[in-house]
């Protein structure tokens, strides 16, 4: 099983990101141009989840905003799993 991460370390890992911490998960919330675009992003992080076999929790609403929530259930929290995958989806540009 994945080691959870203590809140200290989950907190230093993400200073400097848009990422923030919420209850025992991540979240970040993205403005896209368009309907279109905030579509094109959850694909390209859904194969990014694919990869890790990690899949977040995304909530497209607004039209154009997404908002995506990283946990890892059966930690029961934020592990290093998470944060990469936080990393490797901010790197999507």
């Amino acid at each position: 099983m994945a080691q959870l991460l203590d809140d200290d370390e989950v907190q230093s890992r993400l200073r400097g990101s848009e990422w923030e911490r919420d209850g025992s998960a991540i979240v970040r919330e993205w403005r896209l141009a368009d309907f279109a675009g905030a579509i094109e992003f959850v694909n390209r992080v859904a194969g990014l989840a694919e990869e890790a076999n990690h899949h977040p929790d995304i909530l497209v609403h607004g039209y154009n905003r997404v908002r995506i929530t990283l946990s890892t259930h059966s930690a029961g929290g934020v592990t290093d799993a998470d944060l990469e995958l936080a990393k490797r989806i901010d790197a999507l540009g």
